[in-house]
């Protein structure tokens, strides 16, 4: 029986990915580790907890005791833990280095003391490592030129956990993602954020002029990737994840006003974010190579995720009741 180690299992994209697991393998277990922190929800988690293959560990990745508990008997790690939003890690950069990097080391050497039984270790990065790019897509090679405290951060853990492929011969992959979407994210992301407001009649705030563009990749496309490629990825490999769905941030504003029955009045500009990349676009010509390809455009995704959001708001109005509510307007204020 295989035994997956999902760390921050409770978050967005890896309670997805839990959920992924259990509706496409059978006779495994899970054991998911997650802090709880403000985005960690056991919401995400209810569907789970009750099962006899499933097992939570609250506690933190950079706790070696906890860490060498939870990888006890494990076959697959897969380490969605992050401090992962840009805004937060402008104004608080010790708590995303803490997590993304030393949070890696310790689960580095403790998935090194049962190297024998780990068949994966999958470092979950991000498409901001590389910084932006204005013409073009990147691809693995590409110079790497992080532009704000958390994907520098990230950049640190990936390549800490490279080294131990390139030192110890650990099986680590990396992925570096674009943009995710879908249901049962915490509604400060830019999605469930402006669905959720215009659902409550506020407006949604765009920095600056909306021009920054992003690739979108719906959450359930993303978890296809991170499993198939435990299965058939190559140790010591980058793979860039993307949708292959760039749109400007006003672009997907307007998709997501039309699909709500709202118009333009319901748009608030407010001053640009500093650092603000202005696009980044992914190559995934690697990553298809092996056999993997997007299933959701972002029409289709999107449609789904406003469904999702407008039949679940037991989910995340005390959520948003709990928020900063400088993520709801505009954290950094009205345009001038």
């Amino acid at each position: 029986m295989r035994q997956y180690l999902i760390t921050g299992g409770a978050g967005f994209i890896g309670s997805n990915f839990v959920r992924y697991l259990y509706n496409n393998e059978q006779n495994i277990r899970v054991r998911v580790l997650d802090k709880l922190t403000y985005s960690g929800n056991m919401d995400n988690l209810a569907d789970f907890v009750n099962r006899d293959d499933f097992e939570f560990i609250h506690g933190d990745i950079c706790d070696d005791e906890v860490v060498k508990k939870a990888m006890v008997g494990v076959n697959v790690v897969v380490n969605f833990a992050a401090e992962v939003a840009v805004d937060r890690s402008i104004k608080e950069h010790q708590s995303f280095l803490k997590t993304d990097v030393l949070g890696v080391h310790v689960l580095l050497e403790n998935a090194l003391a049962h190297k024998e039984s780990i068949e994966r270790f999958i470092q979950i990065s991000t498409d901001e490592v590389y910084g932006h790019i204005l013409e073009g897509s990147f691809t693995e090679t590409s110079e790497l030129k992080p532009r704000n405290p958390y994907s520098a951060s990230k950049l640190g853990g990936e390549r800490l956990a490279y080294s131990y492929y390139a030192t110890y011969d650990m099986p680590v992959i990396v992925t570096r993602a674009s943009n995710n979407y879908g249901p049962w994210a915490y509604p400060e992301k830019v999605i469930p954020l402006f669905i959720t407001n215009l659902v409550e009649g506020h407006q949604v705030p765009i920095y600056g002029e909306g021009n920054q563009v992003r690739d979108w990749l719906y959450v359930d496309d993303h978890c296809s990737a991170i499993y198939h490629l435990i299965h058939n990825g190559k140790n010591g490999e980058v793979y860039n994840v993307g949708g292959d769905q760039e749109c400007t941030n006003l672009e997907l504003t307007k998709k997501i006003l039309e699909l709500l029955g709202k118009d333009e009045s319901s748009i608030k500009f407010v001053a640009d974010r500093p650092g603000h990349d202005l696009r980044y676009s992914l190559d995934i010509s690697k990553l298809e190579a092996t056999g993997w390809k997007p299933e959701y455009d972002l029409e289709t995704g999107l449609k789904k995720t406003v469904d999702w959001y407008i039949s679940h708001p037991e989910y995340w109005k005390k959520l948003k009741d709990n928020m900063d509510k400088r993520y709801i307007e505009g954290f950094w204020g009205n345009k001038k």
